[in-house]
């Protein structure tokens, strides 16, 4: 999780804090949310494939952008109790960055 900079030295990816992300703790749920989202997907296309009523299929790709929304939303709550809170707790620029990261992040969510 981390880089290394000009001098040989580690320094923190983008995103994390001491070299871990936000969710890491999480890591293995989001991945399951993830794969069981991946295979409502592959249902949406054999559904089409198969020429599904339409309506049936709306209503799969509600249920599939639900569960999107709820892998957003946690990772969401993790990066700001985790890398936002962090920075904050530090001040200065990094948390004026991180506050405006997470205020972007929430306005494209609320967008989608």
């Amino acid at each position: 999780m981390c880089d290394w900079n000009d001098k040989g030295g580690h320094i923190p990816a983008r995103g994390t804090v001491g070299g871990m992300h936000g969710y890491s703790g999480d890591k293995q749920a989001y991945l399951t949310r993830l794969r069981r989202v991946e295979g409502q997907i592959r249902g949406l296309q054999r559904m089409v494939e198969e020429d599904v009523y339409c309506i049936d299929i709306l209503t799969q790709v509600s249920a599939a952008t639900r569960a999107l929304q709820a892998v957003a939303l946690g990772l969401l709550e993790d990066h700001i109790s985790h890398c936002v809170a962090e920075a904050v707790s530090g001040g200065g620029p990094d948390a004026e960055e991180k506050v405006k990261e997470a205020s972007a992040a929430i306005a494209r969510l609320v967008r989608s």
